[in-house]
């Protein structure tokens, strides 16, 4: 008589497919990029954007039969992370979350469960100063935590002393992803992308100066010096530079653009680099695009409530433009592939035209603009139209032909997207009709107008507490009699000394209604415009700015910053 075989888990792909959350399609797709890339299933099914990190972990879990836990949020241990070097963390894909003090247990975050090799000599490692605890949790997860919390800026250093030296210095060559040796300027470039890209930075700059090459970050929207390396260094970084952007190397008396694409800590990011020759030669700027960071779910934009819901009932409206406005840097895009994701779904389909694509959504057609084709967004917007579309995003409204055609769709029952540069949402009015667009074709077609901007965050670590001055109270609508606590940025070692770290955006959002569309459609003047939006329950965005501020969130200062407080001053 045969024994019964034990019951066997189910493959994650049946898992899956057995609990709704991916085709058989899908599965058969990611099969065969799994054969190609010889990557783990779970992870090539979130990089087709088949499955959220979240969902995986989740059925994971249910699979193997580990709890499952969650690093986005994680307060960092610094005693666990002595336990376990980087190195033994990166080699195994794991990271060590917390150390329980009494019991000595250390709960510890894996990519894969089934390895017993990793779990075995991290056992070794750990002797008897604590006992593993093991939580599942997804492989990019891990890569940025370790990246993230055990610091990754002391490989520069040490590779620039390698430079100057001729000393390998193997701490630096351990941290970089190479399997094997390569040369330091390929790795300080490489490590320099890898830091600003993982402080969150949005721009890198290399700027040549006459003895010295200054490199320096935007973050939170201020650039601040970061490096100062001597003018020796920069020839040989700046043929690294070229080669990663697919740029003329030969090439030095002209300027050219390029594309830089990374994994960093298990995270994709692209990179858009620009080279512009300057006096003292060619000065290099790189922007960083974190596919992760820009695509944010609409919930979590950082909108009040009420503003949110006034949103989602704009875009509840079957046709019509939505304009994002703001200036350069705003987070008009964020918000833009916020609404399209929200918006996103098998029974719409959605198309845009940009200058450049910034970031990829699955199921949505992205097309860039090209000046080689002779494809602008006027004959972009032309073509799609005959892409049996049901939403349309432009890139941006910059000439008549744009506004025209992006109207033109708008009349034809499409859903239209796009993004303005102007300082406030009523001021886009009269914008609009500066580009030739008639009152009448505005009337009745703009669903709404959405303005913003993005302050900087208080950093939570060192922010003071003061009682406001008078003319503070004034800003803020406070009697002065009344006692008004308030924050102030000091500066530490979190924030980089500048008191700030992470930014919020400030937001007002202007629907259209029939008073407006008659006002607009009889050219109303902008204090009319305004007066009767201000009437209507329209709040701008110098209110929200303030509330930022009254729940300690930032300064006055910063909001100031960013727009224009003094006509606040004579309300």
């Amino acid at each position: 008589m045969n024994a019964v075989a034990a019951p066997r888990k189910r493959r994650l792909g049946d898992e899956l497919l057995a609990q709704g959350l991916i085709t058989s399609d899908q599965l058969k797709i990611a099969l065969f990029e799994q054969n190609r890339l010889k990557k783990p299933l779970g992870e090539v099914l979130v990089t087709l954007g088949f499955l959220t990190e979240n969902t995986l972990r989740e059925a994971l879990s249910e699979n193997l039969g580990f709890e499952a836990i969650s690093l986005g949020d994680i307060l960092v241990d610094r005693e666990a992370l002595l336990l376990i070097p980087k190195e033994s963390a990166r080699r195994h894909t794991l990271f060590p979350v917390s150390l329980d003090r009494q019991t000595r247990q250390l709960t510890i975050a894996i990519s894969d469960t089934n390895n017993i090799i990793a779990m075995d000599q991290t056992r070794a490692l750990l002797g008897d100063k604590a006992e593993p605890i093991w939580r599942l949790a997804s492989s990019g997860e891990i890569l940025r935590a370790i990246e993230q919390y055990y610091g990754h800026e002391l490989s520069i250093d040490g590779i620039l002393h390698e430079i100057e030296t001729g000393e390998v210095d193997f701490t630096s060559l351990s941290a970089s992803d190479a399997s094997e040796y390569s040369h330091p300027v390929v790795r300080l470039v490489d490590a320099i992308l890898a830091d600003a890209a993982l402080l969150g930075a949005s721009d890198l700059h290399f700027e040549p100066e006459s003895s010295f090459l200054r490199i320096r970050y935007r973050v939170d929207g201020v650039l601040r010096q970061v490096r100062a390396l001597h003018s020796r260094y920069w020839p040989a970084m700046l043929v690294r530079l070229k080669i990663l952007a697919n740029m003329n190397i030969a090439e030095n008396r002209a300027p050219q653009d390029g594309r830089i694409s990374l994994v960093l800590a298990g995270r994709e990011f692209d990179f858009r680099a620009a080279v512009q020759p300057t006096i003292h030669g060619e000065n290099f700027v790189v922007r960083i695009l974190d596919r992760k960071k820009g695509i944010v779910p609409i919930d979590s934009l950082g909108m009040r409530d009420d503003q949110l819901m006034l949103l989602k009932l704009m875009l509840s409206r079957p046709e019509g433009i939505l304009l994002v406005t703001g200036p350069t840097g705003s987070g008009k895009t964020t918000t833009l592939y916020s609404i399209l994701n929200y918006r996103n779904s098998e029974q719409v389909n959605i198309m845009t035209l940009e200058d450049p694509v910034e970031y990829s959504i699955p199921m949505i057609r992205q097309t860039a603009v090209s000046e080689a084709a002779k494809l602008g967004f006027a004959d972009g917007i032309r073509s799609m139209m005959r892409q049996d579309p049901d939403i349309i995003l432009v890139g941006e409204v910059r000439d008549r032909d744009t506004a025209e055609m992006a109207f033109r769709a708008a009349m034809t029952g499409h859903q239209v997207f796009s993004t303005l540069h102007t300082n406030s949402a009523v001021r886009s009015i009269p914008r609009l009709l500066d580009l030739g667009i008639d009152p009448e074709v505005i009337a009745g077609n703009v669903i709404g107008i959405v303005a913003q901007r993005l302050i900087r965050k208080l950093c939570t670590h060192c922010k003071q507490m003061y009682v406001a001055e008078p003319v503070e109270k004034t800003l803020l609508g406070v009697d002065d009699e009344e006692d008004l606590v308030l924050y102030r940025a000091v500066g530490c070692e979190h924030c980089g000394v500048t008191g700030y770290r992470g930014r919020v955006a400030i937001v007002e959002a202007l629907k259209f209604d029939a008073g407006m569309d008659e006002l607009i459609a009889r050219r109303a003047t902008l204090r009319d415009l305004t007066d009767y939006a201000l009437a209507n329950g329209f709040s701008p965005i110098s209110d929200d700015g303030l509330r930022r501020v009254r729940e300690g969130l930032t300064t006055i200062d910063e909001v100031a910053r960013v727009i224009d407080l003094t006509e606040l001053v004579n309300r």
